[in-house]
């Protein structure tokens, strides 16, 4: 292997798997009989991690939770993981990929996975809407540079 091989900048995402699921819907059969459109809450948060020496672990925790007014209809919990490879990529570069791109790449099978469970339980497909996560990383950045200037 020469030199510039060495040198050339790789990022992979090498596997990707759910790694925690459960599905509720406490009110079965209830709750089918039902005709109401049902308000659906999402709430996303998503953390990255070094697993071995430029090998690190995305992993997008969602919960959709689903009601018809105060009966719940039902509850998903998931854990959507990937392992990405990292290797000679500047350190100003790594950050926005840890925090933008590998969760974009992720975000599709979290929506297929949240898609297929609610049409297995019994209920119309929930089809989760795009999310910015570039958004979401200049929105945390904020928030920490905001506490750090209240700290000092």
């Amino acid at each position: 292997m020469s030199e510039q091989e060495n040198i050339q900048p790789v990022f992979s995402l090498d596997k990707i798997y759910v790694k925690d699921v459960s599905l509720e819907v406490p009110n079965a059969p209830k709750i089918f009989l039902n005709r109401e459109q049902p308000n659906i809450e999402l709430n996303i948060n998503f953390n990255t991690e070094q697993v071995e020496d430029g090998v690190f672990q995305t992993v997008i925790h969602a919960e959709v939770n689903a009601k018809i007014g105060e009966e719940q209809m039902f509850l998903i919990e998931l854990d959507q993981a990937g392992i990405f490879q990292l290797k000679n990529i500047p350190a100003d570069q790594i950050e926005l990929i840890k925090n933008i791109e590998c969760p974009n790449m992720l975000f599709p099978y979290l929506r297929e996975t949240v898609t297929d469970l609610t049409t297995k339980a019994g209920f119309l497909p929930v089809i989760l809407a795009p999310i910015n996560f570039a958004y979401l990383y200049q929105q945390r950045q904020a928030q920490e540079s905001a506490k750090t200037a209240t700290i000092n």
